[in-house]
């Protein structure tokens, strides 16, 4: 018989200051006898790492702390940071307020021995599992209905998983690329499940109450995973398309509302435009365009661009929109619908191409030349087509 797999535990922590010594003790008994070390990620501003130090002198396994200080990736890129600093290939991710119960490190590390898997998750929904600690009936039935959702978006990569958004799993590191995640919120193993081909095997897990601190799940973070749940299952053209959608609503209501007061439909189109220019934008920003914003050009230039562009189009797409009203006789609200739908695509191209272009730099001696406009809009638009439509 094999000897058990060393094994990094990698907890990420966000101001968990009172519950680092509990999970040092009662993982350091669960993993009692084996080769493992406790690796603390953390984004913390409460004094967390002081205890993680304080917790590691007595600690009777090996204890390290990894402080953060842009914290990049909500706690998924602190898991992602993790993976590349832990001391063993096989880490198991585990949440530091103890409502994953560290007696569980033990029996994941089994499982994974015993062979046929490259996860190991801590399944609340499979026989001997209970999610009592999510607390009340609208957290549980919010939690259920995510988890429905997202198997019904990936039903292949997670067809064997019943649990892809629990936070409490083992993953071989040399079955994944760390380099190819792009992690968002809390949800990371649901983004290591449907970029890679793996085997999963499943452990129940009774899902315990909080022990100190507060939740971090908060409708911010829900809306973080419905868009990145959307990037994963349909790329970033549909998520500029599911924000694009958002804008069209708010213009179209803005635009009745004017109307109904008695403004001139014209004014009123120019005057929800400009609304819904930019909060697109600033949408835009957060959710689609995020990884391409650090080489790109400056806030104020971005800014300044897109809405110089976003004008543009709406000087000309306004002048249709009354064209179709005054020559084929369709409502104002029917024509800007159709305006608005048609313009998305040039939309698309422009700020993938234009606003968020990588920054110029002076080409050396025998650098390749750099990409014309029309070479970067036929690879974006093939590779938008080549596009899988499951992951």
């Amino acid at each position: 018989m094999r000897a058990p797999t060393a094994v990094t535990v990698i907890v990420p922590t966000f101001n968990e200051r009172d519950n680092v010594a509990e999970v040092v003790r009662r993982s350091s008994a669960a993993l009692a006898g084996l080769e493992a070390e406790i690796l603390f990620v953390d984004d913390s501003t409460d004094g967390t790492p002081d205890a993680v130090r304080e917790a590691a002198v007595d600690a009777e396994l090996p204890v390290r702390v990894l402080h953060r200080e842009r914290p990049d990736g909500g706690l998924g890129g602190a898991v992602v940071a993790g993976l590349g600093a832990a001391s063993h290939d096989v880490c198991i991710v585990m949440d530091g307020d103890l409502q994953h119960p560290p007696e569980l490190l033990r029996a994941l590390l089994e499982r994974y021995d015993e062979g046929g898997a490259d996860v190991v998750a801590a399944s609340r929904y499979i026989g001997g599992g209970d999610s009592a600690g999510l607390g009340t009936a609208v957290r549980f039935g919010l939690s259920r209905a995510a988890t429905l959702l997202t198997k019904a978006m990936f039903p292949k990569r997670l067809a064997r998983s019943s649990d892809p958004m629990t936070g409490f799993f083992l993953v071989d590191r040399r079955r994944i690329d760390p380099a190819a995640l792009k992690p968002n919120g809390f949800k990371i193993l649901l983004e290591i499940l449907v970029r890679s081909e793996l085997r999963v095997a499943e452990v129940p897990m009774a899902f315990a109450a909080r022990l100190h601190g507060t939740s971090k799940a908060t409708f911010r973070q829900g809306t973080t995973f419905l868009m990145h749940l959307s990037r994963l299952r349909f790329g970033k053209m549909s998520l500029f398309a599911l924000i694009g959608a958002l804008g069209a609503v708010a213009n179209l209501a803005i635009m009745w509302a004017l109307t109904e007061l008695g403004v001139p439909y014209v004014w009123a189109a120019i005057v929800a435009a400009e609304a819904t220019i930019i909060g697109n934008f600033v949408l835009q920003e957060r959710f689609v365009f995020a990884d391409m914003r650090e080489g790109a050009s400056r806030l104020p230039v971005r800014f300044a661009t897109s809405f110089a562009f976003n004008n543009v189009e709406a000087a000309v797409r306004i002048p249709v929109l009354a064209f179709m009203v005054e020559t084929w006789h369709l409502s104002s609200i029917l024509a800007a619908a159709l305006s608005l739908v048609a313009a998305f695509f040039v939309r698309f191209v422009f700020h993938s191409l234009v606003v968020y272009a990588p920054r110029r730099s002076r080409r050396g001696a025998g650098e390749p030349p750099v990409d014309t406009a029309a070479q970067r809009i036929i690879r974006a638009i093939d590779a938008e087509a080549m596009r899988p439509g499951e992951l």
